[in-house]
Order: C-alpha cells, then structure tokens, then sequence
C-alpha cells in the first residue's frame, strides 16, 4: 500500500514525497482513510508510529477545498500539550502543505503575544496550539473558533496528565458543535472514554500496538545502581559508549539543571531542557542539538515530547517515569524511521517497583546489564530482606508473649493455687518469678532485625521499628 491509494490530492502527495515517505505506517492505513470520509476517530497509538501525518494528511485535503478567507478564524485546530510538540507538528505540516494554500500557524505559551497577534489577525487555515495560550488569545478575543470544522486533540491523555481537562472543555465548547472531531492517545483510561463521550459523535476507535514496546529496533537494558554516585559513574560509561548523541532524561527541572551543568563541567557538550526556559532558549537548544553541536541533551517528561531527531543513538533514563506508558514515550525518541536505536535504564533501589510495572506493562524483561568495575554491590532491598519476616512471625510472637504474660499471671495471682492440665507438667514449667519491673524472658523476645552493612540503605520506618523495639 502506498500513498497515493488514499487518494490525497496531488499537491499532497508532492509534499509526502519530499518528506521522503512512501509506504504509509499502520496507524496512518487505519485513520486517514476514516478521516477522509468525515468520521470521528480515537487513536491510540506509541510515539514514533507516525501519528502525527496521520491527522495533518485528512486535515490538509479538507483545506483543499477553498472557503472566503476568515481572519482569527481557523478552518482546522489542532491542540497539543506542549510547546515542543505544537512546533514539531507546524514543521511537519508546512513540508505536506508546501505545493498547497494552506496558511498554517501555531500559538504556544513561552514566546511574546506580538508575532501571535500578528498571525491571528491574518487568514489562517490551520492553527496547532497549546490550551493555555489559545485561552489567553480566546480572554483577548484574538481568535475565534466559530469556523472550526475539524478538531484534532493530540496527545489527548498527556493533556489531562498535564491537567488540562478545564482548559480543553473550555475551547471545545466555543468551536461549532456540528464538526469532525479526532483524539490521538498513547493510553486509554476512564477519563479519556468520559472525554471522548463528551466531545466526539459516534467515533470509530483504532488501535495499534497500544501494550506493547513500540520498536524492535530498540535495544534495551537495566543498569543497577547502589546509590547516586555510582548511578552517576554508570552514566559516564554509557554515554562514553553512545556511539552518537544521547538523550538522557530525568524527573525534575532542578535535576536536570544539577546534571547538564555536571555533565559541561566534566567536558562533555550537554544541554538542557525543562519547563522553566524560555521558548527561544528551547529552540536554540533543539536548533543545537540538530546540528549535532550537543553531544547529550538533558530533559524532562514533559520537554522531551517535542524532541524529534531521526538519528537519536541512545535515551538514558537516569530515573524511571512513574507512569510505564511514559518510558515508551521516552525510549521511542530513539530507533525511529526503523533506525537502530539503544535505551538504557540506570535504576536505583527504590525505582525497583517502577521497573517492574514497566515490564509488565510492555510485557518484556528488560535485559540486566554489568559492567566490570561497576557492579552493584547492593542486590536486594534490605526492606525486602527484613520487613517481611518480621511481618511474618509478629502475629506468632504477639501470642506467646500473650500466653507467657497469662501464664505468669495464673502462677502469682494473689496467691491462687495454679492449675495444670496432663498431670500438672505445664504449670510447673512455666518461666520463673520475676518482679514487675523486670524484662520479659528472652524466649518471649521477637527475633532482632538481622544486621544491616553500613553502605546499605536502611528505611526509615524500620529504623523507626528498631528504635520502638
């Protein structure tokens, strides 16, 4: 199957071509053909499927069809949770549009209202924006969305993750409630089917590789890590043998600004990105790191969804994302266009729970990796090791304590005669007198947590047991 049995106009297809595509990807056989032929569409589809063409190619042929020019009125709204993706997406829509009039745009937060104001108050056709920015403009009655007569929702579960639940039912309800409405979702959940009852009529629901890794060209494979500084170390070696740009992500903006600026201090040519720059610092960095002049781009969740470079070498997830759905995000940056590609997990004692939901998740077992030198010397949790016997047997001890306590009491009772049973055997061995005042018998005891190595981490809440023993 190719291209050209979608039957897009011509313009369209000179556009694919100098986008280098031929044969269309699953994702793209299933949902452009529906969303030729006006249907609502739920999508659900990994990062790296080529989703993005699947709904800018059916949105671009609606536009073919000339309308009057409405200023602030756009024909097409595609709305997208950050600011990277909505300028990934305006990239790709002007190569497909480039043989066509389509005046295309987008609004995202982060850059000055004048160029945007600007854009508004022209002829646009097709506008890609993020919901804060587009509800500031809609306050400043800059746009209208009156004409809106396809409606994309992109990444709609990252939307709601990012919460902007309110913000999206506020644009949906100013556009025309008669419209071609389409949800593109890595996931699936109750909120999302709450939503899309909402806000799509009769929607036909595709799905493709939603569960699973989203590439075999991806290798993967667990580094064990004791504590930061060895984490750090394994992170050296990896990117020492990256054999080509790295990602690496990490959770917070404090955390990837900490190790950006480590990684420049240690000689390697790193940049950052997170939430708290600047859209035009964003775009240098992407800039930057498209001319190959950044050997290691440190990012959050959240950045790194707008990152799209075709030759990525390797993802290095120094801390595991809480939701397994987002590690598919993260490792799909790399191994695209059925490139090779390599993603690496350094994972920490108390990711260990991440990991396994990850694997679950993507029903694989990811590959343990030990490098010479840097073995961890710390396998399991030490939780693990003592929590749970202590768990165990505390019921057991609770009891005989209980039975000793009773036993002591039936021995001195105020001078009561004690009664025995088999002759009187158990009421003669019971344990000796003791005062009020003095400790339980040592039998009676529970079982001292085993020793902890002092390089170990030891929990607080078992401190806390240990220190209530």
């Amino acid at each position: 199957m190719t291209f050209e049995n979608f039957a897009l106009s011509p313009v369209l297809l000179r556009g694919v071509a100098d986008h280098g595509y031929t044969i269309p990807t699953p994702i793209q056989q299933d949902a452009i053909p529906l969303a030729l032929a006006g249907r609502d569409l739920i999508a659900s589809a990994q990062t790296g499927t080529g989703k993005t063409a699947a709904f800018l190619l059916p949105a671009l042929e609606r536009l073919q069809v000339q309308k009057p020019a409405r200023r602030s009125a756009p024909r097409v709204l595609v709305l997208t949770p950050t600011r990277e993706l909505a300028i990934q997406i305006l990239a790709e829509g002007k190569i497909y549009g480039r043989h066509a009039r389509v005046a295309q745009g987008a609004i995202v937060g982060g850059m000055s209202y004048g160029p945007q104001l600007n854009l508004l108050g022209q002829r646009i056709d097709l506008l890609i924006a993020t919901p804060g920015r587009l509800i500031d403009h809609l306050e400043r009655q800059s746009v209208r969305l009156d004409e809106v007569e396809l409606l994309v929702l992109d990444e709609a579960d990252r939307m709601l993750d990012m919460g902007f639940i309110h913000a999206v039912k506020r644009i949906v309800g100013k556009c025309p409630k008669v419209r071609q409405t389409l949800m593109f979702t890595a996931t699936w959940d109750d909120r999302l089917a709450k939503l899309a009852k909402e806000m799509l009529v009769d929607p036909v629901r595709v799905q493709v590789a939603a569960t699973e890794q989203n590439t075999p060209a991806i290798t993967q494979g667990v580094y064990l890590a004791d504590d930061n500084d060895h984490k750090h170390r394994l992170l050296r070696h990896v990117l020492a043998g990256a054999g080509g740009q790295s990602l690496v992500f990490a959770g917070t903006k404090r955390k990837v600004k900490r190790l950006a600026e480590r990684l420049e201090r240690e000689g390697l040519s790193a940049g950052q990105l997170h939430g708290d720059m600047a859209q035009n610092a964003r775009n240098r960095t992407l800039d930057a790191l498209r001319r190959k002049e950044i050997d290691v781009l440190v990012a959050t969740d959240v950045a790194g969804r707008g990152i799209d470079v075709p030759d990525l070498a390797l993802v290095v997830n120094v801390e595991l994302p809480h939701v397994p759905e987002d590690y598919v995000h993260r490792i799909g940056r790399t191994g695209r266009a059925g490139a090779a590609g390599r993603a690496v997990s350094i994972v920490s004692i108390d990711d260990r729970p991440l990991l396994a939901a990850i694997e679950k998740f993507t029903k694989t077992e990811i590959e343990r990796v030990v490098v010479s030198g840097l073995e961890p010397t710390v396998v399991d949790h030490p939780a693990m090791r003592h929590a749970a016997p202590a768990r165990q047997n505390r019921q057991p001890q609770q009891k005989r304590q209980q039975q000793g306590r009773h036993q002591q009491g039936r021995s001195h009772g105020g001078g009561q005669p004690s009664r025995s049973h088999g002759g009187g055997q158990q009421g003669r061995s019971q344990a000796p007198v003791q005062t009020p005042r003095q400790p339980a018998p040592a039998q009676h005891a529970e079982r001292a947590p085993a020793p902890v190595a002092l390089d170990e981490h030891r929990p607080a809440f078992l401190m806390r047991k240990t220190a209530a023993r």
